[in-house]
């Protein structure tokens, strides 16, 4: 009697089933019928083309639509190899590249990756109605005079309000409490081809001595001429209709005075992918300038 392994046997068929598992990518399927494979582990680009055709085939047999791919950056040699595969770039973090396969011969339903960047205008406004403006050490207001609300880009996982109050302490060091978003506007082209969607927030400060970031902001202080919530709603209200490249909030659109003291621009940045996206900003001296250690 031999004492070999029956190939009939369910050991038998065990054993081969455990081999072939383990040519196949490690992957978890997704909620749309599709899986998600993750390499961890370094191999040359022939070994991983032969897994991954074994792979696709097996995902093929199951009625799988969508293969994402998650390549950490250690691992960029098979890039080209999974190109050359059939799968596209979809979207890339600082640690990884995501790719995308798609199996049915039918036209993919793979989404687009993410659309729009957040921005937040930041309105600092005191008891007195005064207001906190900055001028910018870099960017394309850099030495042109111009004061501006401060601004910045919504981290990833943070809420607006969130990233408003940090904006504001990264900017000036003062610490501030999220009162409302006073409007906000959508554009296009704005950032590498993306669309950029930006809220103007106000919030009160609550804590007073400025301390200006020394990478970015030039000078910051207080705005001297009073005005109101509702002067600056309006005028934020007048500078966010829609208009395909800017639009500008002229002298004869303001209501009063203090109004005429800070109207807003919307700016356009089409001409310059790496520009913010289109902001509000305040133009014009502010009256009675205080210097920079100046409370609010």
């Amino acid at each position: 009697m031999s004492g070999s392994v029956d190939s009939a046997s369910p050991a038998a068929a065990e054993a081969v089933a455990i081999e072939n598992e383990a040519k196949l990518l490690s992957s978890v399927e997704d909620h749309y019928g599709g899986v998600i494979a993750e390499i961890k582990e370094a191999m040359d680009s022939a070994t991983f083309v032969s897994v991954l055709r074994a792979s696709i085939s097996h995902w093929r047999e199951q009625g799988k639509m969508g293969v994402w791919i998650k390549l950490p950056i250690e691992l960029v040699n098979l890039v080209e190899a999974a190109v050359a595969e059939g799968f596209w770039y979809h979207h890339a973090e600082p640690k990884y590249l995501m790719l995308v396969y798609w199996i049915p011969q039918s036209a993919h339903t793979i989404p687009a990756n993410a659309t729009h960047r957040v921005g937040v205008g930041v309105v600092v406004m005191n008891k007195k109605d005064e207001v906190l403006v900055v001028q910018e050490k870099t960017g394309i207001f850099r030495g042109t005079g111009v004061w501006k609300f401060p601004t910045g880009v919504v981290d990833e996982g943070e809420d607006i309000c969130a990233a408003a109050v940090r904006e504001v302490k990264e900017e000036t060091g003062i610490d501030a409490e999220f009162v409302e978003v006073l409007g906000f506007r959508q554009s296009h082209q704005s950032f590498f081809q993306k669309s950029d969607l930006f809220f103007v927030c106000l919030v009160r400060p609550i804590s007073f001595d400025i301390q200006t970031q020394d990478v970015e902001i030039e000078v910051a202080k207080v705005n001297r001429y009073r005005t109101t919530v509702d002067a600056v709603r309006r005028i934020c209200s007048a500078a966010i209709l829609p208009k395909k490249r800017a639009c500008q909030v002229h002298y004869r659109d303001v209501h009063s005075e203090e109004e005429r003291e800070i109207y807003w621009i919307h700016t356009s940045t089409n001409n310059n992918e790496l520009l913010r996206p289109k902001e509000l900003l305040v133009l014009g001296q502010p009256s009675r300038e205080q210097a920079v250690s100046s409370s609010i």
